[in-house]
């Protein structure tokens, strides 16, 4: 039985004292988003969590193109995988976080439509996978996919909705996250929560690629 890593055990305590800080913790009472603040601790750290796994398949992906070892595609397509869950849990949280601060759970805020976008994008990475059966075809086609689809991403969430009024906090009337930051005890919660949910998101990640290599396995003993 393999022996768990470090930040594997460090991932256990960490999410056990951000969900039930999440949930009990003290938080201040702030305009509109009163007790949906606490959405900060999840909503928040899943987005950082996508994005830090689809580096981590870019990473892979670009080792593919260099190497051509099938080890490091096996890699990238599973961080893309959980990134997408992490991606779809993170509209979700936004969507539930939406419907009780704005009025609804779609508002065709820039930010929300970017976010709709970027998942498209990446579930148009799992079309082209599935839609090759040469593994060699597969996985050189998907890396430069990959690669294009995270320069993509980026801009799309993080800077073209900064070029027009969102609802999002700190645009268009909607208060920001500033004085959250005069509220010391959310802060040693947050920054925990952002590298459990990152741990959690590579955690799962190994699982995939382990599954991925015992299938592999089992096809060429056929």
């Amino acid at each position: 039985m393999p022996v768990l890593k470090w930040w594997k055990w460090l991932t256990i305590p960490l999410m056990f004292y951000v969900v039930s800080m999440g949930i009990m913790g003290k938080v201040p009472r702030l305009p509109i988003l009163n007790e949906t603040v606490r959405n900060l601790y999840f909503h928040v750290p899943m987005w950082f969590g996508m994005i830090i796994l689809f580096g981590a398949s870019v990473w892979f992906s670009i080792q593919y193109l260099r190497t051509g070892n099938l080890a490091n595609d096996i890699k990238a397509s599973a961080y893309v995988d959980v990134g997408i869950v992490f991606g779809l849990l993170g509209l979700v949280t936004g969507m539930l976080w939406a419907k009780y601060t704005w009025g609804e759970f779609w508002s065709n805020d820039p930010k929300q439509n970017a976010s709709a976008i970027g998942m498209m994008i990446y579930f148009g990475y799992l079309l082209l996978r599935a839609s090759l059966s040469n593994e060699r075809e597969k996985a050189r086609i998907s890396s430069v996919y990959s690669i294009f689809a995270f320069a993509i991403l980026i801009p799309l969430i993080y800077v073209l909705p900064r070029f027009t009024d969102s609802l999002h906090p700190g645009n268009g009337g909607n208060p920001g996250f500033n004085p959250y930051d005069q509220a010391r005890y959310m802060r040693p919660v947050f920054y925990p929560a952002v590298l459990g949910w990152t741990f959690i998101g590579f955690w799962i990640g190994d699982l995939s690629v382990r599954y991925k290599n015992l299938i592999i396995k089992r096809l060429e003993d056929v």
